[in-house]
């Protein structure tokens, strides 16, 4: 079961709004600092490990920037939206960010409520209402790589790739 504090969006929250241009080459820490803080100034401060996105229709539009991994790195808990974004969801997977379609999620939520997700009855639960919704299946490989931390880590654990700290990287002038 994952649970968590529902924050709402809108529709077509685009990776410009997650991860604004300007700092997607700055350090980590600039990065988190800056998730959302042009459409919700103020939001990383009161955002805490676990909480839960609600989104409209595609979310995550726009560039493929790597938002999810932003996302990730604040612990958020998962993002439930109408219809994510097609490129967004498929970096969400590659980055280990727990993201699935689930119809009826923005009205079945307010601010402020609690999220609860069992994967194992493939249900979304609204702690204080008790409405409940079906979130759209993706492929078990799929959601093994977003609970498992994303490509990197399955393609190491399957002996595909070392481990970061032993990986050889060559310059171009080597």
């Amino acid at each position: 079961m994952i649970s968590g504090r529902v924050w709402k969006f809108g529709d077509d929250i685009n990776t410009d709004l997650i991860l604004p241009g300007p700092v997607v080459h700055q350090p980590i820490a600039v990065q988190l600092r800056n998730v959302f803080a042009a459409n919700r100034p103020g939001w990383v401060d009161a955002a805490r490990p676990g909480d839960v996105l609600v989104g409209g229709r595609n979310f995550g539009m726009g560039s493929a920037r790597p938002a999810p991994r932003v996302l990730r790195e604040l612990k958020l808990g998962l993002l439930l939206a109408e219809q994510i974004n097609s490129l967004f969801l498929r970096s969400c997977v590659n980055f280990g960010f727990l993201a699935l379609d689930c119809p009826g999620v923005t009205a079945a939520f307010e601010e402020g409520d609690t999220a609860e997700l069992d994967l194992d009855a493939w249900t979304v639960r609204n702690a204080r209402t008790g409405a409940v919704l079906h979130p759209a299946r993706v492929p078990a490989k799929f959601l093994a790589m977003m609970r498992e931390g994303g490509i990197y880590p399955m393609l190491e654990a399957e002996g595909l790739i070392a481990p970061p700290a032993s990986r050889a990287y060559v310059s171009a002038s080597s």
